[in-house]
């Protein structure tokens, strides 16, 4: 029952607000690349083009017959499924699943007409009866006209078909009269996977029923945030961790904590683009929870903490922002930001997905939640909240050089594929989170999980974990764990040397084409046009004359 409880509100939140359904992660760790690749599909322009040959060829095969009787969805056997209820032939009699009026013949004609993915599907299922049962993995792009009640049925039809959901999203479509997108990643025989596209397409109930192939999805340039507003549309959330959902979470059976954590999501969704941030009225027990913690941090700081950290968190102490009896508005620590290292904050409602959270990092934005752990756990959370965004990440976002450093992995995440996106989030893993760096030959802690996690930064000082030196090629492709203590991190030499080890890196990515933040317009521009080009070499020389005269100035003044 409980199992069944947290489904359904799993469910209400994906309608209520935009989250992802993943029906398909392990429990151990998620999948970056699937964090990524709906924002990839659904800006995707799906090709239409009507493949006469190929449409001609899956007629004369004779698999339309297999599929449709006066206007009805039957199929092959006794067991054939269907796709209002996954039942057989005698029980869908009364469905309505094709206009049957003198328009009929028409639409199925049209659904029929088959997509250059589709082609190269059924071409490879026609090699032989084996290749025709080899299991394929597929994504289905489905515009749903009746919102989210048609999931059900999907996921039936898919069960009847033999087929394994791997991974499920929902999101409120930008096409009029359509309710929802839903990205559907499948596994299941070659021939079943034509059948069911086939069965899908004959209900009135989607707008449109794609195959997109995992070549297309990772060759595509993908929709990307070009003006700092532009982030309004990047605040799109993974469910894992909800404590609404997740029955390990220390708060899924607070009912008043996770009221609480409503009312702020809801700020959160709220904000857009040049709004002041929304303060945050924090209860007593909250605060003493940012206290505990807070007075933890100051203790093991002075022998723990790299110089930078330690360098800016005596900043925001001056500033009276960090103090032990109440928890920063954000706000205020955003207009601190601004004012050292030009980065600002807007909040977000939980555990951005990849790509979104990095995109934001290339205007030197910051997304971060306002919500508090439970008080039954204050050392740790599985999710990020406010103390560990504003313990663990702003003093180092008030610091110059690791502020680049940040904005520099988002600016290379713009358009990247899905794979480099998930090499370029496990490299921030291992960097921004956990990553250690050397100070006077000792071991010294600059990642923000480590420094708002007890246990995890001792854990990382001890003589427990293996430690690596940071090379990005090596650090992208390494396992993490995100449940538990890692049992590998990636040590440093130096802010600086990790910044150029990074940008030898980044300059081998697959990307077509180059991208500037431009800090006048915070605007990024792609520069891929000679325009654009001698532009901003005019920008560079002004620039370099600046620079030349002020050396200049020094030197006679040194002189004389």
């Amino acid at each position: 029952m409980a199992v069944a409880a947290a489904q359904k509100n799993r469910e209400m939140f994906a309608i209520k607000k935009s989250y992802s359904i993943e029906n398909g992660y392990p429990s151990r760790r998620r999948s970056l690349v699937d964090d990524a690749r709906f924002e990839t599909l659904v800006v995707k322009q799906t090709k239409q083009s009507v493949l006469e040959e190929a449409r001609a060829r899956a007629n004369d095969s004779g698999l339309d017959s297999e599929f449709l009787q006066d206007g009805l969805l039957i199929g092959s056997g006794d067991n054939s499924p269907t796709i209002e209820d996954g039942t057989q032939q005698d029980e869908t009699k009364n469905c309505h699943l094709a206009d049957t009026d003198n328009t009929g013949d028409k639409k199925l004609d049209e659904d029929y007409t088959l997509t250059e993915e589709e082609v190269i599907l059924q071409n490879a299922a026609s090699e032989s009866p084996e290749a025709e049962q080899a299991i394929q993995q597929a994504a289905l792009l489905l515009r749903m006209r009746d919102g989210m009640g048609s999931l059900a049925r999907i996921l039936k039809t898919i069960d009847n078909y033999k087929g394994c959901v791997q991974h499920l999203e929902t999101r409120p479509s930008q096409s009029a009269g359509v309710q929802f997108d839903a990205l559907v990643k499948v596994s299941m025989s070659r021939v079943n996977l034509l059948q069911l596209i086939r069965a899908l397409r004959q209900t009135t109930s989607f707008a449109g029923v794609n195959l997109v192939s995992e070549n297309n999805i990772t060759s595509k340039t993908p929709w990307f945030p070009c003006h700092a507003s532009d982030l309004d549309n990047c605040n799109h959330l993974m469910t894992k961790y909800e404590p609404e959902l997740d029955m390990n979470h220390p708060g899924f059976a607070d009912k008043e904590y996770r009221e609480r954590r409503k009312v702020i999501a809801e700020i959160a969704f709220g904000y857009k683009y040049g709004d002041p941030i929304p303060s945050i009225s924090y209860k007593e027990s909250e605060n003493a929870t940012w206290q505990r913690v807070f007075n933890t941090v100051l203790d093991l700081m002075p022998k723990h903490a790299c110089r930078e950290y330690k360098a800016a968190f005596g900043k925001l102490q001056a500033a009276d922002i960090f103090v032990p009896h109440r928890i920063p508005q954000l706000e205020d620590v955003s207009n601190f930001l601004r004012k050292h290292t030009g980065f600002t904050l807007r909040p977000a409602a939980g555990l951005l997905t990849a790509r979104d959270f990095l995109a934001s990092l290339a205007f030197r934005v910051f997304q971060s939640t306002q919500y508090v752990r439970h008080a039954n756990s204050p050392f740790h959370t599985p999710e990020p909240d406010c103390i560990h965004e504003l313990l663990g990440h702003i003093p180092l976002l008030a610091d110059p050089s690791f502020a680049q450093f940040s904005q520099e992995i988002g600016l290379a995440s713009l358009g990247a594929s899905d794979p480099e996106i998930e090499k370029l989030s496990t490299v921030y893993w291992f960097t921004v989170e956990f990553g250690l760096c050397k100070e006077n030959q000792q071991l010294k802690a600059y990642g923000a999980a480590l420094l708002s996690s007890i246990g995890e930064l001792l854990h990382a000082l001890s003589d427990k974990p293996e430690l690596r030196a940071f090379e990005p090629a090596s650090t992208s492709i390494q396992p993490y764990q995100d449940q538990e203590y890692q049992p590998i991190y990636y040590v440093a030499e130096s802010f600086e040397d990790a910044k150029e080890k990074f940008r030898r890196w980044v300059s081998t990515m697959s990307r077509p084409f180059e991208v500037r933040f431009n800090p006048h317009t915070e605007r990024v521009e792609v520069l891929d046009s000679v325009d654009k080009l001698e532009t901003l070499i005019w920008q560079m020389n002004t620039e370099m004359l600046h620079l030349t005269n002020a050396v200049k100035k020094l030197k006679d003044s040194h002189f004389e």
